[in-house]
């Protein structure tokens, strides 16, 4: 398993200089959170995540889950290694504190969640569920919920999770048939079965917090009849202490392709004493407060598990001696040279490391957005940062799962036949990251959101405020020739979507996938235009030369990928839709 060590150096740059941090946070009064704070957070959280969390991940892998007379347990040192995490404060970052929560900026706080997931995406994904579940509870829930439960979630004393989806509802939630039935004491009696519920049940906490969709008798067809619970595994006491069992119960966990030292969980709820979240019948709104977090935290695992495979592939490329390079020998002590000097195992590192740091960039703009829209005083700029992060979401979600998948393959073909052994944990990267395509709505999903909602939402104010914010990066480059280049780059994109507004939606349909690859090849060539004009300032000479030349690949190699995606824009779906059902059959 490759070892795994924070990418501070990067992040540091991204942040302070590129970002700025010093003067976004005077600018949202947050001048306590200076630099010397934000990198000892940062380098605490490497030594947690380094030291604690990576040297489970692949005995995790290996140990998986277990469902015995009903308890599951997870692999060995996951429970021990979430207790010190919480005592520490970490479930804590981005929690009110109204209810002991610590309030940190996310620009703090995804940093450190990236470092989490590449040491041990498995681990981390129980955690991630109980901070979209703060977030549900925190903006939804009435206070005598909040005062019950939300100190403990936002503590990680108890965790949290999200249950949406039925055998026969996922994409659809409309088709989902959990009902919940008012009882005398204002509470509800839910009763139905839902699949794929990560951390549904575990080892770690005495406590589980289940938010749970359903449908009150009275409900509307169609998702305008869904309403939010909230479900305890055991009901609280007076104290605030676990106490009677609730009616609720594990069937099974799932035997997966990744992933598995966390359990994901089929949950059964029989009558089970709930609590409505929200108003009646608006539980999907509800939920999506806890989907959107979701999904950025998804896109962010991506991230991670190409960091971590590219870590993987520059340590064996450098270490591994096969052959003498074609440019002559580079090693003339040796019997042959690194890999690493071949021209295509660099071509693939350097996919590898422009792909993974643009998407960094990507996601800490995205925290700073997620900054403004909590902390900002300002209205206006409070509504262009929640229209920015509503439209950069499903790019996040679907643009960094994608490249997750191509980057770990690209890490096993670095290792040739040893990336196909499990004892080097390049494979499981791969299996790992397949599921961050899937759920929280597939990428597709993610694609038809940002093409057929997002593009044309509030009358393109959305698209407008995106562009306005990686203008105003384009407006920072000092280099002339690459100011030019950017905002030419930047204007053909806003062009482009702005045409496909006249598109029908069948149309728009077909061209949703290219159009989110489409943008993201485009944004992150602004966006890397931007970090090599700042890094021409850095006194850190790897960084300095490392992204001006990483930028150069970038733009010569990857950035012509948006055109081929471009030129499916405009082509209809007549080949798509051309065969019949019948026809798909060559039997």
């Amino acid at each position: 398993m490759p070892q795994y060590t924070a990418p501070i150096k990067d992040m540091q740059f991204i942040l302070h200089d590129w970002l700025n941090l010093s003067a976004h946070y005077q600018k949202l009064g947050l001048e306590d959170f200076d630099q010397e704070l934000v990198n000892e957070i940062l380098n605490q959280g490497a030594k947690f995540s380094e030291e604690v969390i990576a040297p489970l991940n692949r005995e995790g892998d290996e140990q998986g889950c277990k469902l015995t007379d009903g308890i599951v347990t997870t692999p060995e040192g996951f429970a021990a290694a979430y207790q010190e995490y919480i005592a520490n404060g970490w479930n804590a970052m981005l929690g009110s504190a109204d209810y002991d929560g610590q309030d940190l900026p996310h620009t703090i706080a995804v940093p450190v969640q990236e470092m989490l997931s590449s040491a041990n995406v498995s681990w981390r994904l129980t955690s991630i569920l109980t901070e979209s579940a703060v977030l549900a509870v925190t903006k939804h829930a009435s206070d005598e919920l909040k005062n019950t439960y939300l100190a403990k979630l936002i503590s990680g004393e108890w965790t949290g999770t999200m249950c949406l989806t039925e055998p026969h509802a996922g994409t659809d939630l409309s088709l989902l048939s959990t009902k919940a039935e008012p009882s005398d004491d204002g509470s509800f009696n839910i009763t139905g079965g839902k699949i794929f519920i990560s951390a549904g049940d575990h080892d770690w906490t005495d406590n589980i917090v289940h938010l749970v969709l359903a449908r009150l008798p009275d409900a509307p067809i169609g998702v305008k009849g869904i309403s939010l619970f909230l479900v305890p595994k055991f009901l609280p006491t007076v104290e605030g202490t676990p106490g009677q069992a609730n009616t609720l119960s594990v069937g099974s966990i799932e035997k997966k392709m990744g992933l598995k030292g966390s359990p994901t969980c089929v949950m059964n709820f029989d009558g089970a004493k709930g609590f409505l979240v929200g108003a009646p019948h608006t539980g999907l709104a509800c939920m999506f407060t806890m989907m959107n977090d979701a999904r950025f935290q998804v896109g962010l695992q991506g991230l991670s598990i190409s960091e971590a495979s590219y870590q993987g592939s520059l340590a064996y490329a450098i270490d591994r001696l096969q052959s003498r390079a074609p440019q002559g020998i580079q090693q003339k002590d040796k019997k042959a040279d690194g890999i690493i000097h071949q021209p295509d195992v660099r071509r693939m590192l350097l996919t590898q490391k422009a792909l993974v740091e643009g998407c960094r960039a990507l996601s800490l703009l995205y925290a700073q957005q997620m900054d403004i829209e909590k902390f900002a005083s300002d209205a206006s700029d409070k509504s262009k940062a929640n229209n920015i992060v509503a439209f950069l979401t499903p790019i996040a979600k679907g643009f960094m799962t994608e490249m997750a998948t191509e980057l770990a393959n690209l890490g096993i073909q670095i290792y040739g036949g040893h990336g196909y052994i499990r004892e080097w944990g390049m494979e499981q990267l791969v299996r790992d990251a397949r599921i961050t395509q899937l759920y929280e709505g597939t990428n597709g999903i993610q694609a038809l959101d940002l093409i057929s909602r997002k593009l044309a939402r509030d009358k393109g104010t959305m698209l407008e405020d995106t562009h306005a914010l990686f203008a105003s990066k384009v407006a920072e480059i000092s280099d002339p020739q690459a100011k030019t280049q950017a905002e030419a780059l930047l204007q053909e994109w806003l062009n482009t979507a702005e045409q496909l507004k006249s598109l029908n939606a069948v149309d728009l349909a077909a061209a949703a996938t290219d159009f989110m690859h489409y943008s993201a090849y485009c944004l992150l060539g602004v966006i890397w235009m931007s970090l090599a004009d700042t890094a021409s300032n850095s006194t850190n000479e790897k960084i300095k030369h490392g992204k001006a030349k990483t930028c150069e690949f970038y733009i010569k190699r990857l950035l012509p990928r948006k055109d081929g995606f471009k030129a499916n824009l405009f082509t209809g779906a007549d080949d798509l839709m051309a065969l019949s059902d019948m026809e798909f059959d060559y039997q």
